[in-house]
């Protein structure tokens, strides 16, 4: 069990650091485009996108997926 989480990019990381992260290096526009839902595109705020993230299993994975994606070419 402790090898698959150290081989889990994302173990210790919350949500909402991976929101604030984005959001930071991309800007709410440039997230807005390379996700393309609600929480991200009108109003965005990081708590609003957190409660729509943590309800919606498919848009988070796309987040997380972003996350990791821009980690690996920092």
């Amino acid at each position: 069990m402790k090898d698959q989480q150290s081989n889990n990019p994302l173990h210790g990381i919350t949500l909402e650091k991976i929101v604030n992260s984005l959001v930071e290096h991309f800007g709410w526009d440039e997230l807005g485009r390379r996700i393309k839902i609600n929480c991200f595109q009108n109003e965005p705020s990081v708590k609003s996108s957190l409660k729509f993230l943590r309800k919606t299993d498919w848009a988070r994975k796309k987040v997380e997926d972003l996350y990791i994606k821009m980690k690996n070419h920092v």
